[in-house]
C-alpha cells in the first residue's frame, strides 16, 4: 500500500513551491543541490535558479517541469527521466500557452521524450540548453529535442541537441529565430512545418540523417549554417517559397539509411534537393564532396541561383524540366569546380556556358557504369556535337556566366560553435 501511494505522488504534478526552495532576490528562488523526484508545476511568476548538484527527476513519469504563468525564468537544472509517451507529449520543460516570456537557460536534460515543448505560447527564450535524448530508442520513437507548436517570436539560441528524434521541430509557428545551435546525431537537425517568416542563422549539424528540413513554408532566412558529414539531405527544400538560403556551407553528405523511419527515403546524399519550391534566392552556398550536389524537381522553376560554389561533387547537378533554366543573375553565375572552360580576357567568367543538364548527362543518369568514360575523348565528342547541333539539346540548366574564382572562401575559414 505504502508503495502504491508513493507512485500516486509521483505521478500527481504538484507546486514547484512545495520543494526547499531559499529566496535569492526579487522574485528569485533557489533550489539547493540534492534530489527531487516526482513532477513540478511553476504556476506563478519566478526566476528559478538551481545550485550545481540539483537534479529533478520524474521517474519516468509525465512531463518533469510544466509552466504556466508568464514571467517565468528556469535556469542551471540538472533534468532527468521524464516520461516517453509522446501521444501525450511527455517534455522535460513543457511551455503552456500562458506562459509568454519565458526564459530557459543553461540547463542539462536527459531523457526518452521531448526535451522542451513550446505549446501555442509567444515570446519564449530557449538559451544555452543541453539537451540528450536516448540512444537505445529507435530514432523515431524519441521525442524531439526542442518542439515549436503554434508559437510566435521565440528565440532559440546556443543550444546543443544529440540522440533526440528532430534537434528542433518547429510547426505552426511564425517569425521565430533559430541561431548559433548545435545538432548532432539526430534525424531532422532543424525540421519546418508550415512555418513562416522565420530566421536559421549560424546554427551546424552533424551527422544527422538530414541537416535543415524545410516544408510548406515562406520568407525564410537560413543563412551561415553548416551541415557536415549529415545523410540523405544537406538541406531539403520542399514546397518552399519566397525564402533566402545564402552563405550556407555543406559537405560531405553521406549516403545512409533510414532507420525504418519512412518520412526518409534514404540514400540520397545530396547536398541541396529543391522539390516544388519556387521565387527563392540561393547565393553564395559552398555545396561540396556530396553524392549529388543540387538536385531540382517537381517544377522548382523561377528561383535566383548564382554565386554559390559546386566542389568536388559526385554528379554536380540533377535537373528534369520542359524549359531551360538560367543560373546566372545579372552576368555573374557559380563556381563549378569540373568546369572545363576558359577565360581569355580575362574578366573572371568563363567564355563557354556551363550546361550540366545536357544529353551526356542523362546518358550517366540511366547507364550509371558509363561514369567510367567520364574524362575520356568519346565523352568530349558527344558535347562537341551538342554543341555544334543544338537541335538535339534537351532543355536543363544554363549557367551564361561560370565563375573562374571560387567566391565562398570566406564561408571555409569561418567557425561557429554553440556557446554552451
Amino acid at each position: 500500500m505504502l508503495l502504491l501511494l508513493a507512485g500516486a505522488v509521483l505521478a500527481d504534478p504538484r507546486p514547484i513551491t512545495e520543494l526547499p526552495l531559499e529566496p535569492a532576490g526579487d522574485g528569485q528562488w533557489l533550489l539547493p543541490a540534492g534530489e527531487y523526484a516526482g513532477q513540478f508545476v511553476i504556476d506563478q511568476p519566478m526566476h528559478l535558479r538551481c545550485e550545481a548538484g540539483a537534479t529533478l527527476d520524474a521517474q519516468g513519469q509525465g512531463s518533469l517541469v510544466t509552466i504556466g504563468a508568464p514571467g517565468v525564468t528556469v535556469e542551471g537544472c540538472d533534468l532527468r527521466n521524464w516520461g516517453r509517451d509522446l501521444t501525450t507529449m511527455d517534455a522535460a520543460i513543457f511551455i503552456q500557452p500562458k506562459a509568454t516570456g519565458a526564459v530557459i537557460r543553461g540547463n542539462r536534460l536527459q531523457g526518452p521524450g521531448f526535451g522542451i515543448w513550446l505549446d501555442h505560447v509567444n515570446d519564449v527564450q530557449v538559451l544555452d540548453n543541453q539537451v540528450q535524448g536516448d540512444p537505445s530508442i529507435r530514432t523515431q520513437d524519441r521525442g524531439n529535442g526542442i518542439h515549436l507548436y503554434f508559437s510566435k517570436d521565440a528565440r532559440v539560441s546556443g543550444n546543443h541537441v544529440w540522440h533526440t528524434r528532430d534537434g528542433i521541430y518547429i510547426d505552426a509557428s511564425t517569425h521565430c529565430t533559430i541561431e548559433r545551435n548545435l545538432f548532432e546525431e539526430v534525424r531532422y537537425a532543424v525540421h519546418f512545418m508550415w512555418s513562416n517568416g522565420t530566421r536559421v542563422i549560424g546554427n551546424r549539424t552533424r551527422r544527422s540523417r538530414t541537416g535543415y528540413a524545410l516544408m510548406q513554408s515562406h520568407h525564410l532566412t537560413v543563412t551561415g549554417n553548416r551541415s557536415e558529414q549529415d545523410q540523405n539531405y544537406g538541406i531539403l527544400m520542399n514546397y518552399i517559397t519566397y525564402s533566402t538560403i545564402a552563405d550556407n556551407l555543406v559537405s560531405d553528405v553521406q549516403r545512409g539509411d533510414t532507420g525504418g523511419d519512412s518520412m526518409i527515403s534514404g540514400g540520397e546524399s545530396k547536398a541541396l534537393f529543391i522539390y516544388n519550391s519556387l521565387f527563392n534566392t540561393i547565393e553564395h552556398n559552398h555545396f561540396a564532396r556530396s553524392g549529388l550536389g543540387i538536385h531540382l524537381t517537381a517544377g522548382s522553376e523561377d528561383n535566383r541561383i548564382a554565386g554559390n560554389a559546386f566542389i568536388g561533387n559526385q554528379q554536380q547537378v540533377k535537373y528534369i524540366a520542359t524549359r531551360t533554366q538560367e543560373w546566372s543573375v545579372d552576368g555573374r553565375g557559380n563556381y563549378w569546380s569540373d568546369y572545363l572552360g576558359w577565360d581569355r580576357n580575362d574578366d573572371g567568367l568563363g567564355d563557354v556556358a556551363y550546361e550540366p543538364n545536357d544529353n551526356v548527362d542523362r546518358l550517366l543518369w540511366t547507364y550509371p557504369q558509363v561514369r567510367l568514360l567520364m574524362n575520356s575523348p568519346s565523352i568530349e565528342l558527344l558535347r562537341w556535337v551538342q554543341r555544334a547541333f543544338p537541335v538535339l539539346k534537351s532543355p536543363g540548366v544554363e549557367d551564361s556566366h561560370p565563375l573562374m574564382q571560387l567566391p565562398t572562401g570566406d564561408l571555409l575559414t569561418q567557425d561557429q560553435e554553440p556557446t554552451t
